[in-house]
């Protein structure tokens, strides 16, 4: 193990933190930095500002480059806006080949070194020709990459039954495993519709009392214990 400098960064809003090399880089909570990836230069937003942390393999691990400049922005910027219609002419194009899938998000990376296309299918799609066709009309490397229903509704975004923004699109960075016995400790009506969240899975809030609702029940049978010892030592009567 060595110790080295990482700074956590989030490539989303409410994405999964990843830490890289700080590269003697000064920045703060709330920055952008312009970081290197496998895929090229990208930008993302300082979660967690530079600090020291052990790691087996420092080699495996990319570099921060800069702090992100007023042209990088602005560059971002542009990039946001040329995806609405990289979006627009994937989605005929889908069309055009019949695919069954549903096509989320484009994203560029920084230097537009790869275009990224999100969607989702029901199952396996054969979607060569549409790959050679895309990076023919934008002349960069193209990525589509199939996400399941709980991915699909964070990358779309919406609102809850609660009338909040969805959880997983603002603050949650990674999936929890929630089970029926959540809403069952919680004296939930078990129907579907009011307990699923917009993805059709069961909502990730159900995971937010957990802890509370098993340490109810905990105090609950430690108490039935003591009153079955209080009971056998007033010989059966109360």
């Amino acid at each position: 193990m060595k110790n080295v400098k990482a700074t956590g960064v989030a490539f989303k809003r409410a994405g999964k933190i990843y830490d890289f090399l700080s590269n003697s880089v000064d920045l703060k909570r709330g920055d952008f930095a312009v970081i290197e990836t496998e895929k090229g230069e990208d930008i993302a937003s300082v979660i967690i500002p530079p600090r020291e942390m052990s790691v087996a393999d420092e080699q495996g691990m990319k570099k921060i480059l800069r702090k992100a400049t007023e042209e990088d922005l602005n560059k971002l910027e542009e990039n946001r806006k040329e995806e609405q219609k990289t979006f627009e002419i994937c989605k005929e194009m889908i069309n055009s080949h019949r695919l069954q899938m549903k096509l989320l998000k484009s994203e560029y990376t920084l230097d537009r070194t790869r275009l990224t296309f999100y969607f989702t299918a029901e199952g396996r799609i054969d979607f060569r020709q549409l790959v050679r066709d895309l990076a023919r009309e934008f002349k960069t490397r193209i990525e589509l990459r199939q996400v399941g229903v709980r991915d699909a509704t964070k990358i779309l975004g919406g609102f809850g039954i609660c009338g909040k923004e969805f959880c997983c699109s603002t603050f949650l960075r990674k999936f929890d495993n929630i089970s029926i016995k959540m809403a069952k400790d919680q004296n939930l009506i078990l129907n579907p519709g009011k307990i699923s969240g917009v993805c059709g899975r069961l909502m990730c809030c159900l995971m937010y009392e957990k802890d509370l609702y098993e340490e109810i029940e905990a105090e609950s049978e430690d108490f039935v214990e003591l009153t079955d010892i209080v009971d056998e030592d007033a010989g059966g009567k109360i």
